[in-house]
């Protein structure tokens, strides 16, 4: 098969590359970002790399007319963008997955939209089940412009899908391993990450009892593939992530323990980091009935093993930026 995978150059995108190269299928990114994650794969004959954005409707009619799925990934993601750039979030986001999605239903070709825990909210009913309600703080609130486009761009999916458009949206959950983004930033785990090389001490927001499902980025990737290839997904929500359940605090010692540090463990405030336009969700747990029974993938990784190899990965090969 032919994919085109959007944002295909980040962390799960790159992974994703791997998996469909291994299958045997051709696969074409589209990214504004730098090839150095999927460089790897530069010299071989069934890929190719376009350096250009999803807000360019030019080059997506091309691209899109070309494959059989189209995997959209890219978007702006990122605490630190959503409290720092709310506009840039919402323009990607909204407007970019929109052109995807117009541009799919002209040449009617299947998407996977990639979207996110995020859109749960602060919903207290738990575990997240793909059709419960959505609890979000006041729009005054920047943190909360992701979770409303990604929302958005669930609601362009199902709109296209009642023209024809065949579209699968998938919640991914706290997603982690080797190859993540920027360390210091972003994501818990790139954040501990950073602070454990650098032999500082362990920031933890808050009281750290605030609870995730951290999902290893391998069985993310089998569950994306899955997606894009089992008829059975189309016109679904699926959560893809883990339901072992930790808390921020235990993620800290058990990372400090993995890596071998003695980093204390400090609590800040997240004004402090984030300043007043955040606001944290006490637990967040994904009802995973979905991604066993339609996708037919079940996590493999437990979180120990998972950050071993993460840590491993980082150890041996540095940041990628």
């Amino acid at each position: 098969m032919r994919f085109l995978i959007t944002g295909g150059a980040g962390f799960l995108g790159s992974h994703l590359t791997d998996a469909l190269l291994e299958r045997g299928d051709e696969v074409t990114i589209l990214d504004v970002a730098s090839d150095l994650k999927v460089r790897h794969h530069l010299p071989h004959p069934r890929f190719r790399f376009v350096r250009d954005s999803i807000l360019n409707r030019e080059i997506l009619d091309g691209l899109i007319s070309w494959c059989d799925v189209v995997y959209h990934l890219a978007a702006v993601v990122g605490v630190e963008h959503y409290v720092g750039d709310p506009y840039q979030v919402l323009n990607v986001n909204v407007n970019g997955t929109q052109n995807v999605l117009t541009t799919a239903f002209k040449a009617h070709k299947k998407v996977v939209f990639s979207s996110s825990s995020e859109v749960y909210g602060r919903s207290a009913v738990v575990p997240f089940r793909e059709d419960g309600d959505r609890v979000l703080g006041s729009t005054q609130i920047d943190r909360w412009c992701y979770s409303t486009s990604k929302a958005v761009g669930e609601h362009f999916c199902f709109a296209y899908q009642r023209l024809g458009l065949p579209v699968v949206v998938l919640r991914y959950f706290n997603v982690y391993g080797p190859r993540l983004d920027t360390m210091d930033v972003g994501r818990v785990v790139t954040i501990f990450l950073g602070q454990l090389m650098r032999g500082v001490p362990l920031t933890v927001i808050g009281t750290g009892e605030q609870t995730r499902c951290f999902t290893y980025v391998e069985d993310a990737t089998r569950a994306t593939v899955a997606a894009g290839v089992k008829k059975e997904a189309i016109g679904k929500i699926i959560n893809v992530g883990s339901d072992e359940e930790v808390s921020v605090k235990q993620l800290a010692i058990l990372m400090n323990r993995l890596f071998g540090s003695t980093s204390p463990v400090s609590f800040v405030s997240q004004e402090s980091v984030y300043g007043p336009s955040y606001e944290d969700i006490p637990r967040r747990v994904p009802d995973i009935r979905r991604m066993r029974e339609t996708l037919g993938v079940t996590p493999k990784v437990r979180l120990e093993e998972g950050l071993k190899l993460t840590i491993e990965w980082f150890r041996k090969n540095g940041q990628l930026r």
